[in-house]
């Protein structure tokens, strides 16, 4: 389908979602998420075996575009916010790997698209912000994702502050996988694509999405729940090529 605000493009096992307002600084109208959620359907139920999250201009995403939002009532917010999350929500139910390319700046609910995809490539001029904490509104929600990737005190700081931390503290504090220099940021991202796609695509997307489900879990809840999926997928096609093609010291041949 023809969308306004976003591109989709395919090339190989790949698929690339590029949020496309440059003029806005890809910042996240309410139709702009709707386009996302409709690609990142469409793509997830394809069969591409990894998707790029990346966005043209010089920003990566400045969050939610308050011209969409200025003035509007309560329903209305409350209907962009929960649109928003369930833009989080399937971005990790899809069943492939999805990469965050971050070229530039990714602030509140930008920063909270590159915490929510499961893997995410900066170059080495991105920043990151949720800048609520220094005006009027704080980033209550971009703050459910960043600080599961951060931890409670750099979330704090993040939130709180308002300030922009750079793509090396990114890096270390676990928001990023991989900082790279500009030039590299495109090879970077697809070498960690090839390397986490590898293998039986049915069984990853199903351990993708059990990974999400267990890892909140208290650590008994989380055995026992990963013990039953270990069990039950030890039994699918693909589970039982990979241990035979082992044993037999063969490439595996897989159903997808």
């Amino acid at each position: 389908m023809g969308y306004e605000h976003i591109e989709v493009e395919r090339a190989g096992d790949f698929a690339t979602i590029t949020m496309n307002r440059p003029q806005r600084r890809n910042a996240l109208s309410l139709e702009h998420m709707r386009e996302l959620i409709t690609a990142f359907g469409e793509v997830g139920n394809g069969d591409a075996r990894g998707i790029v999250l990346a966005g043209h201009g010089p920003v990566f995403s400045a969050g939610h575009d308050f011209a969409d939002m200025a003035g509007a009532d309560l329903p209305y917010m409350r209907a962009l916010l929960t649109t928003c999350t369930d833009l989080m929500t399937l971005i990790q139910h899809v069943p492939q790997p999805v990469v965050a390319r971050v070229h530039g700046l990714a602030t509140a609910a930008g920063c909270q698209l590159v915490a929510t995809a499961d893997l995410a490539v900066a170059s080495e001029n991105a920043g990151f912000a949720a800048p609520g904490g220094k005006g009027g509104w704080f980033c209550h929600t971009p703050m459910v994702a960043v600080a599961r990737n951060v931890g409670r005190k750099r979330a704090a700081e993040m939130a709180m502050s308002g300030d922009v931390i750079d793509a090396a503290t990114a890096l270390d504090w676990g928001l990023v996988n991989r900082v790279v220099p500009a030039a590299q940021l495109d090879s970077a991202v697809h070498d960690l694509l090839e390397r986490v796609t590898r293998g039986s695509a049915a069984s990853k997307g199903i351990g993708k999405q059990a990974l999400y489900a267990q890892i909140d879990l208290d650590q008994p809840k989380a055995y026992a729940y990963a013990v039953e999926v270990m069990a039950a997928t030890s039994q699918l096609p693909d589970a039982r090529e990979g241990m035979q093609a082992f044993l037999e010291k063969r490439k595996p041949n897989w159903d997808r």
